[in-house]
């Protein structure tokens, strides 16, 4: 089974990460990893720290000869920010005066961090409670979504709203994306289509109103949230299970998105809306046709009784509006106790299309992990022929 460990701070020397668990001769090269490190820092919307980095993973255990051992592999990342950053993230003590943050912002992890660990500085929660840890997250979890691609396995998505910029209806939404997932491709086609677009959108009349409400936003000195889209193509009935609440993997996978910083909303399918209705308006048929079982709809999102049912994996999820404003709310100054405005700190206007991406990598592990558990191997040609024979797909 995969596991994952990221560690490093935000202006730190680096990021790193170890993923254990990856099964053996699974072809693998950074430049893999780097494309999806790249989709990660687009996005209209995006703050001056994406134009100082340029994410490059290096490999450094794991991979001999373009293949993985079997072995855990170690990943890091250079915050080429650092060298701005020397004595204020210096490993040692230093003679200097550090200035000391004291102001925490709403909506951050500042307050918290700071009372729970005793900081005397909030840099030390800013650090690691930084969205920049998902640039690792990235990294390692696009192994796992190498893995599933051997599989047949594809994930993709595509950014849904932008504030009150949105999608109306469906209507010509989802036909669009049904022909996306019976491409070639498999659900990644979203992903490659909507990666054209500045906030990956797949309408352009919408993303331009998208990017109307980010610039009004910047103008305001304000922040955006929205909600995300991810599909995943090519599973088979079974992966999961209902016999202890632990091992569902709709939990699982809201987990996964609920871990993403400033995600506060997962759906699953049309999770909120079926909570509206009617049951017979809600559940997917089961029919039959040339003796073939068949789905006419897919509300539940390919996933009952958390376990996947051979429909394509459909999630949302929610991203509320970054906590740092140029235009601060009320804080107070935790050394003097004195109302005051929040601390600005350099961030991005929206980050949603970049929470996207990071959604599309997260959630590859916890079906990595289902398909291990089901079909299990020590190499990819052991897990791929166990999958080619025992995989149901209805």
């Amino acid at each position: 089974m995969l596991r994952l460990l990221t560690a490093g701070e935000s202006h730190g020397r680096a990021l790193v990460g170890v993923i254990e668990g990856v099964p053996s001769n699974l072809e693998l090269s950074a430049d893999y990893i780097n494309v999806q490190l790249h989709r990660r820092q687009q996005g209209y919307g995006r703050g001056g720290r994406m134009k100082i980095e340029t994410d490059k993973v290096k490999i450094l255990t794991g991979v001999r000869h373009g293949k993985t051992l079997g072995s855990p592999i170690s990943l890091v990342v250079w915050n080429r920010d650092f060298q701005n950053w020397g004595s204020k993230m210096a490993v040692e003590p230093v003679d200097a005066e550090i200035e000391k943050i004291v102001i925490p912002r709403p909506g951050h992890a500042d307050l918290v961090g700071r009372f729970k660990y005793k900081h005397e500085d909030i840099r030390n929660v800013i650090e690691r409670a930084s969205a920049r840890e998902t640039a690792m997250r990235v990294a390692l979890s696009s192994i796992a979504r190498k893995f599933l691609a051997e599989l047949g396995i594809k994930i993709g998505g595509h950014v849904f709203s932008i504030g009150g910029a949105a999608y109306k209806t469906r209507d010509k939404l989802d036909p669009m994306l049904e022909r996306m997932i019976k491409s070639k491709h498999g659900a990644e086609e979203i992903s490659l289509v909507s990666d054209e677009s500045e906030v990956r959108c797949l309408d352009k009349g919408i993303a331009a109103k998208m990017i109307q409400q980010i610039k009004r936003a910047k103008k305001l000195g304000n922040t955006l949230g929205g909600v995300v889209e991810i599909f995943v193509s090519g599973l088979p009935i079974g992966l999961g299970s209902y016999v202890e609440f632990d091992r569902k993997l709709d939990g699982q996978l809201a987990q996964a998105l609920m871990s993403i910083h400033a995600i506060k909303g997962v759906e699953i399918g049309e999770g909120f809306r079926n909570a509206t209705e009617f049951g017979s308006d809600v559940h997917d048929e089961i029919l039959l046709k040339n003796k073939k079982i068949i789905r006419p709809t897919n509300r539940a999102g390919g996933l009952e009784g958390g376990v996947t049912n051979g429909q394509p994996l459909w999630l949302r999820a929610a991203m509320k509006p970054i906590s740092t404003l140029m235009m601060p709310l009320r804080s107070v100054d935790l050394s003097k106790m004195k109302s005051v405005e929040a601390r600005r700190e350099r961030s991005d206007f929206c980050a949603v299309p970049a929470a996207g991406v990071v959604a599309e990598n997260v959630v590859a592990p916890v079906l990595a992990n289902a398909a291990l558990e089901k079909f299990g191997g020590d190499s990819i040609e052991e897990v791929r022929a166990r999958f080619e024979r025992e995989a149901f797909f209805g």
